[in-house]
């Protein structure tokens, strides 16, 4: 009954206004005093990204139109709302932070607006629609001069700058100094998919909704709210999408992440600090594999949590910022104003958003709904678990956590049925279809002990690869004895559904499920860390110790894996009799056996810290910090080696994309209008000459609807929708194009092409060019009698149809 009255208390207490905490007297005058100061980290994170973008041939006037775009078209109308819906000031960062996510929201509306109405000229001037209100209404007025803004710490801001800056030095090395920004040799390598995404953003230029632009005329039933965004930003910023694809877009986003993982992580856990450190998380920690280099095949459990992903999947960028926003509001409605049981909360919480909370949780929702497929199921799930708590300990129902979920689950519903229109795209509810490929080896049978020993392993495996940085959690929960407040219900929920789901069902895109679950848990291991730092109650120079020791310990793995990863994976191998016969888990033994070998390591360590604290009463009750940090920074070298290994060789899922095919899309682009649609033979990727040789079963090509921005009648249909459905969770599909009238048809005008065919594309269709990829075969002489020939470079031919 205590318990239940505690509880009950404690949620009638998150309902009252809460108090702003004083600021204190030295913080206050130094910022009144010097303001530059205050500036300065955002403006050397800004300043650094701007010289590497420039050192990787990105044009100034580019990136001042960036610029002006996110402030103009994101920051401000998004900023300005954020006021009108949150209560009280809390940082001006923290304005800043939920307004650009606020923007990039009101931004999808704007976009359905301008483009539906064929407005796309003046879409520059949507942010008046917001901007007009706020500056003749009164009552709106107040929210261009806020007063009452608490300064975060310098040290706060230079610790989340440096992350930004982090972030920034790392896509240099592995993607903005290595791939051109528009290909223009015939050996420039691209990330395969790259052009795809390009096409999508360039068909959201022209149409609400999207539709598929290299079946032209389908729909598409597909997460594309990214690439309305981006279409924006070419609309407002008058950028050129490949620049604002390969260029400016993925940065800015992951800065956007970090910054607002940052704010998010210090209002829900009242430690200024617990900010820097879940941003760090987010990014820096990765995955433990003792594998270098880090090729395609080394990720042995779907897409990475940071790696190359961000440029690999857009989406993801562009949905992780809606996400931690969505986390955020969520988290802010189920907070409860009270201190911990170690009295050390509240110093820097900051004053409730009040009623508006709701309509940012709807807001977030909608936006990330469309955003990424797989971001508002888990978030689902943690209010599902955060509900069933709350009912089974106070035995009232929650109805805070039943107004969220109703307004998160309307949102799923509409990206379901409106959106998706309930495609699967192929995935399948297989439990450990992802991962049993490492037990299932029919060619060795086992006993069953052994197998039940395989089993276990290759989940160990799975929790290493992708969950250490959540190792943080574990004293959270440990020390609470799981007697968690809502909102920690809601963030371990989430953390637990995301892996849970990836493990349910079959398809290599369920892999974005754990990383949907990510900035959930990772907020959580800040909350548990910062605990256990406060707990350890550490000198100055024993904090200095212990982040010079972290950065020292990352230092000497990173290296070791670097050096010495081959060397150890034939050591392990010959130990377990497997080198010379590989089995279904090899690839998982020498990550498994490095994971051991420094498990082993600690123990002895934790064995003589505690032998000296019998001697050294200053070293008690201090280990575990020290365990916690080594444990956390044990998932870093993965983004390191990552650089290194971008400076010795591309990516392995870059292709082959030739000069000459750019230089012909490009010319379309130039002479054609958005309506026209082309007719190509080019359907596979990176096949030469497969119409004389073995049939194509890599049905990817979209580097013609990409470069051209235009829709092509039939040209690579491994992501259609409806094609997806039959892929069996493959990461695409490889059959046959499903209209074969149409396809014939398609064919018939560039090897059999008679005056008829040319004119029903031409009038049926609305195709204005065939454009000829001769690698792919040959046009019939007949072509250039029928039709006028307007570009030829050698590889590729374009013909007018009028």
């Amino acid at each position: 009954m205590a318990t239940t009255h505690s509880a009950a208390t404690d949620q009638a207490v998150s309902q009252r206004h809460r108090p702003e905490a004083p600021v204190p007297s030295g913080e206050a005058g130094r910022s009144s005093s010097h303001p530059v100061w205050r500036f300065l980290p955002a403006i050397a994170a800004y300043l650094l990204l701007v010289s590497l973008l420039l050192a990787a041939d990105t044009t100034l006037s580019d990136v001042a139109r960036y610029t002006f775009y996110a402030l103009w078209g994101v920051m401000l109308p998004g900023t300005l709302v954020f006021r009108a819906l949150r209560r009280r000031p809390h940082t001006l960062v923290e304005d800043l932070a939920f307004g650009a996510v606020t923007g990039l929201v009101l931004e999808l509306a704007a976009w359905a607006v301008f483009v539906g109405a064929g407005a796309q000229s003046i879409a520059i001037a949507w942010p008046l629609a917001v901007v007009i209100p706020f500056a003749a209404v009164p009552r709106l007025r107040r929210h261009w001069r806020p007063r009452g803004y608490r300064s975060p710490s310098l040290g706060w801001s230079w610790s989340v700058s440096g992350t930004v800056m982090l972030s920034s030095a790392y896509f240099h090395q592995v993607f903005l100094s290595r791939y051109p920004v528009l290909p223009n040799e015939e050996t420039s390598r691209i990330f395969g998919d790259m052009p795809y995404m390009l096409s999508l953003a360039a068909n959201a230029k022209h149409h609400v909704p999207l539709t598929l632009p290299q079946a032209a005329g389908e729909p598409l039933h597909y997460h594309w709210f990214t690439f309305a965004h981006m279409a924006m930003t070419d609309m407002v910023g008058h950028i050129d999408l490949a620049v604002i694809q390969s260029r400016l877009m993925v940065p800015a986003l992951a800065a956007l992440a970090m910054v607002i993982t940052a704010v998010v992580a210090q209002r829900l856990i009242g430690r200024a600090w617990a900010g820097p450190l879940a941003a760090l998380l987010v990014f820096a920690a990765g995955e433990f594999t003792a594998n270098y280099p880090n090729g395609v095949e080394t990720w042995t459990f779907g897409a990475p949590a940071v790696r190359l992903v961000y440029w690999a999947s857009l989406s993801l960028a562009y949905s992780q910022p809606l996400l931690i926003a969505l986390l955020g509001v969520v988290g802010e409605a189920l907070r409860r104003n009270h201190q911990d049981k170690d009295g050390t909360r509240g110093g820097d919480c900051a004053p409730s958003f009040g009623r508006g909370v709701f309509v940012m949780v709807a807001l977030f929702a909608l936006a990330s709904s469309a955003a990424k497929a797989t971001t508002l199921p888990v978030t689902l799930a943690g209010l599902a678990l955060a509900g069933l708590m709350v009912l089974i300990s106070t035995r009232r129902v929650p109805w805070t956590v039943v107004g969220l979920g109703a307004i998160i689950a309307g949102a799923q519903l509409f990206a379901t049925a409106v959106i998706f229109n309930f495609e699967s795209y192929g995935l399948q509810i297989i439990p450990f279809g992802n991962v049993q490929e490492y037990w299932a080896d029919r060619g060795h049978p086992r006993s069953a002990a052994l197998q039940a020993l395989v089993v276990a392993a290759t989940l160990v495996a799975f929790v290493l690869n992708h969950q250490l940085k959540l190792l943080g959690a574990i004293p959270l929960l440990w020390r609470r004895r799981f007697k968690l407040e809502p909102v920690q219900w809601f963030l371990l929920g989430a953390a637990i559904a995301g892996p849970a789901a990836y493990l349910a069902v079959n398809g290599y895109n369920s892999s974005y499920f754990t990383i949907a679950a990510l900035p959930f848990g990772v907020i959580l291991s800040a909350w548990g860390y910062c605990e256990s730092f406060d707990r350890a109650k550490l000198p100055g120079r024993a904090k200095a110790a212990l982040a010079a020791s972290a950065l020292a310990f990352t230092a000497l793995l990173t290296f070791v894996i670097y050096r010495y990863s081959d060397d150890w994976a034939g050591f392990v191998l010959r130990s377990v009799g497997n080198h010379s016969t590989e089995t279904s888990y090899s690839r998982l033994l020498p990550a498994l056996a490095a994971a051991a070998v420094l498990a082993a390591v600690v123990l002895v360590c934790g064995l003589l810290w505690w032998a000296l604290g019998r001697v050294r009463p200053v070293l008690r009750g201090r280990g575990g910090i020290v365990l916690l940090t080594v444990a956390l920074a044990a998932s870093t070298p993965g983004l390191f080696h990552d650089a290194l290994q971008a400076r010795e060789s591309l990516w392995t899922y870059s292709w082959v994309m030739p000069g000459k095919q750019v230089q012909a899309a490009r010319w379309i682009r130039a002479h054609s209008d958005p309506s026209d649609v082309l007719v190509t033979n080019s359907h596979c990727w990176q096949f030469e000459d497969y119409a004389q040789g073995p049939g194509c079963d890599n049905v990817r090509s979209q580097w013609l609807s990409g470069y051209s921005e235009r829709s092509v009648l039939v040209e690579g249909w491994a992501y259609a929708p409806r094609t997806m459905a039959l892929a069996g969770g493959a990461a695409a599909y490889g059959g046959p194009f499903w209209d074969q009238e149409l396809f014939q048809l398609n064919e018939d005008a560039i090897y059999r092409p008679t005056s008829e065919i040319l004119r029903r594309l031409h009038d049926r269709h609305r195709v204005r060019y065939v454009v000829v990829h001769r690698p792919s075969g040959t046009e019939s002489p007949h072509l250039q009698a029928l039709a006028k020939q307007v570009f030829d470079n050698g590889r590729m031919a374009v013909y007018e149809l009028s």
